[in-house]
């Protein structure tokens, strides 16, 4: 049975959803990078970003390049460059959006008038201390 191509994505954002590798991934916009230069970049133990790597690798959008005693990552393709991009742009659409919200918001805050604060009241009931039995 095939996987619905909507599954496919799903997996495909899914092993998109971690910082690191979308860091590595920005790190590789620029063509390939040594693995000490990643290290550097994005400060984790070496041992974390070779798991990153790994899953990026696995899944085809990294492609590892060993040149001597360095090894380089690059991207598979510009595609996942482009994707890197339209995110950018969709977050900044979506961030200009709240900052114009929070813009207005803080915009009527200043035309209405303060209402003085008001102790808070505690709206459970008072019971009156009866003695218990036994006691004076």
């Amino acid at each position: 049975m095939q996987v619905p191509l909507y599954q496919v994505k799903a997996e495909f954002f899914r092993m998109l959803g971690h910082p690191v590798r979308i860091r590595v991934l920005e790190l590789l916009q620029h063509g390939p990078v040594p693995v000490r230069d990643l290290l550097a970049d994005i400060d984790i133990e070496p041992s974390s970003l070779s798991q990153q790597l790994a899953v990026l690798r696995r899944s085809g959008i990294v492609v590892s390049v060993r040149e001597g005693s360095t090894v380089r990552y690059a991207l598979a393709g510009g595609d996942v460059a482009e994707l890197l991009r339209a995110a950018r742009r969709i977050l900044t659409e979506l961030l200009a959006g709240q900052s114009e919200l929070l813009a207005e918001l803080r915009q009527t805050d200043a035309s209405v008038p303060s209402v003085p604060s008001v102790p808070a009241v505690s709206s459970a009931p008072r019971v009156p201390s009866v003695p218990r039995s036994g006691q004076g």
